[in-house]
């Protein structure tokens, strides 16, 4: 109990530094507006990638249409707050709730008869979904159809980009390591064991896919507030395989492993901006290298843990011989 609440603490610390610290970057100026917006997509990457890691890297299940939950809550959020008098940081909240339960719905929608399916038939059943859900915004008079919806207010910013990730990583990272959580990774290893236990796992399936919609449309409201403008060719099928791509990269299994590749894979074409014509081709490369040589990816199914850390620390310097030769 100790530990546990040792480290409770030294990672809300850690949480509060890394704010502050980015916060005085910002009024210092050395983090100016451009460097922003990568900060702010970083968040954006990472509520992304950490709820994809639940329906695939937990619950075992290749969605291919992560874009089109992101899309439904952005435009859902979006409209929403056309139609509130709020104040804004209210409005925003209130929007993002909106626009996280109506993908939340949409995720039970496509989960109920695509999670009877398994491998590549579920990756065509919800990678069918965001290219409807694509069609549909495109021929919809309230979404703005082909043109994208304009005049969004901007709503978003650092503060609630920073906060609202901590938040649905907290709790992603407490549901997994629940009893629910043990049902979800159950199903993922073997689901006619977990079912023969007596594990509801149609429950827990829909459930696990369904939270990771949700999550994922309250990311597409923060991308619709920030970027004032949406366009239905932001969340197409490049986009959905993007966000597989970072799950991949940092781990299936691991929530700082996305939140490292996210981190990574939205520096590094910036990176490569100066080299404009071949920076798909470095990115590509890169990619294909990590997967031939860390197939699992970064963190594999592991978490990276500052408390592990410190242990590891402390076991080095008290097995450090001291100068009559012994260990202290």
């Amino acid at each position: 109990m100790k530990n546990r609440l040792k480290s409770y603490f030294i990672n809300i610390g850690a949480i509060i530094v890394i704010y502050a610290l980015l916060t005085l970057l910002m009024k210092t100026g050395i983090i100016n507006s451009y460097y922003e917006v990568i900060v702010i997509s970083i968040g954006i990457n990472i509520i992304l990638a950490v709820s994809l890691n639940l329906a695939t890297g937990y619950l075992g299940q290749l969605a291919l249409g992560h874009a089109g939950f992101m899309a439904v809550g952005a435009y859902v959020s979006a409209i929403c707050t056309a139609h509130m008098n709020l104040p804004d940081t209210l409005q925003l909240i209130v929007s993002l709730l909106i626009g996280g339960i109506v993908a939340g719905i949409f995720g039970i929608l496509v989960g109920v008869p695509a999670l009877r399916l398994k491998g590549d038939y579920l990756a065509i059943i919800t990678l069918a979904f965001g290219e409807i859900i694509r069609v549909i915004i495109l021929n919809l008079k309230i979404t703005g159809g082909a043109r994208g919806l304009k005049g969004i207010p901007l709503l978003t910013s650092f503060n609630s980009v920073y906060w609202i990730t901590v938040i649905i990583v907290a709790i992603i990272y407490t549901l997994i390591n629940s009893r629910h959580g043990r049902a979800i990774i159950s199903i993922r290893e073997d689901e006619i064991a977990a079912e023969s236990v007596g594990i509801p796992t149609t429950f827990y399936k829909n459930f696990a896919f369904s939270l990771a919609a949700l999550f994922a449309g309250i990311g597409g409201g923060l991308y619709a507030h920030y970027y004032t403008v949406l366009d239905p060719g932001s969340f197409d099928f490049m986009r959905s395989i993007e966000i597989l791509i970072i799950v991949v990269l940092g781990g299936m299994g691991s929530l700082t492993g996305s939140i490292v590749a996210a981190i990574v894979l939205t520096i590094l074409p910036q990176l490569l901006i100066d080299f404009a014509d071949w920076r798909m081709l470095i990115y590509s490369i890169i990619l294909v290298i990590m997967m031939i040589f860390r197939p699992e990816g970064l963190f594999g199914k592991k978490e990276f843990s500052l408390m592990g850390l410190l242990n590891i620390k402390q076991k080095a310097i008290n097995t450090t011989p001291n100068s009559h030769g012994r260990s202290e």
